[in-house]
């Protein structure tokens, strides 16, 4: 991964303007096209501003456009919401230079959402800005897996959905990685630099080749909910909605919690699985921890 973000502006308005085809912005493809999507010039003619000044954004050099201009550019190339708010962000960042020596806290778990960890009845953990897994309850562990059972370094949503037996698990394992990818890209373009998203991304894209396709696709996402199948070894598939709340304070770790319809033979099977824990405290039921 870069840590410039002048490249990482550059590198997703390239990948965005090759995916749009000259018919879909109302121009004539033309014969004899060498470049998938949009050339440069029709770009830069749709969105207002010289071809020039738009070849030096894409060749990552030193240019700051106004938000006038991001504006411009994010309608030429029907962004999405997500993908608009990606694009000011990455040129925010472009236009301040990391500072050298920067100090990054842990992120730490309050105590009062570890108590409400412990006293809600769905399975719910805390997940890092970087998806890095900080705590859960026994619900959760008992539906996901058990966390303490790998290093603290690897208690990662993406980095345990890529391993090669997930998909036994998970049988969406394909799209939620995909999903779980954009929403990391989003959080990286926030905070370039940041040691742990560097360390991060380098591991999984040299472990993983599927990781490494989907980060070089540059799609962002701004998920807040959606949905979960597992296939659980005791209790048969489940198919849950999932919700992420944002914590108190600062932007970063967010609780994430799993529910069933009530009455549904999912909420039946769930409630199964928590009558199968192992009431007696062991660090295999509970955990919190601060990521670097």
């Amino acid at each position: 991964m870069t840590d410039d973000p002048r490249r990482e502006l550059a590198e997703f308005l390239r990948t965005r303007r090759t995916r749009v085809r000259p018919q879909d912005v109302g121009l004539e493809p033309g014969p004899r096209r060498r470049v998938a999507g949009l050339r440069r010039e029709e770009l830069a003619l749709l969105a207002g501003v010289s071809p020039d000044y738009y070849q030096r954004m894409e060749q990552g050099r030193d240019v700051r456009p106004s938000d006038q201009v991001l504006d411009a550019i994010a309608g030429a190339l029907n962004f999405s919401a997500e993908e608009s708010r990606h694009l000011h962000s990455l040129a925010a960042a472009a236009r301040t230079p990391v500072r050298a020596g920067r100090r990054y806290p842990p992120e730490e778990v309050p105590q009062t959402t570890l108590r409400l960890l412990r006293a809600t009845d769905s399975p719910a953990l805390v997940v890092g800005r970087f998806l890095d897994v900080l705590a859960w309850n026994p619900l959760a562990g008992a539906l996901l897996g058990a966390f303490t059972e790998v290093p603290q370094a690897e208690r990662n949503l993406l980095a345990l959905l890529l391993h090669p037996e997930a998909d036994q698990a998970c049988p969406d394992r394909a799209a939620t990685v995909a999903e779980l990818t954009g929403m990391l890209r989003a959080q990286v373009s926030a905070e370039p630099g940041h040691p742990r998203a560097t360390e991060l991304v380098d591991e999984l894209k040299a472990r993983s080749g599927e990781f490494a396709t989907l980060w070089a696709r540059h799609d962002v996402e701004d998920t807040t909910r959606g949905r979960m199948r597992v296939d659980h070894p005791l209790v048969g598939e489940l198919n849950l909605d999932w919700d992420a709340y944002p914590m108190p304070g600062a932007p970063g770790p967010v609780l994430i919690v799993y529910t069933a319809e009530p009455g549904s033979q999912d909420d039946e099977r769930l409630r199964r699985l928590a009558g199968m824990l192992d009431q007696r405290p062991s660090q295999n039921q509970w955990a919190a921890t601060s990521a670097r």
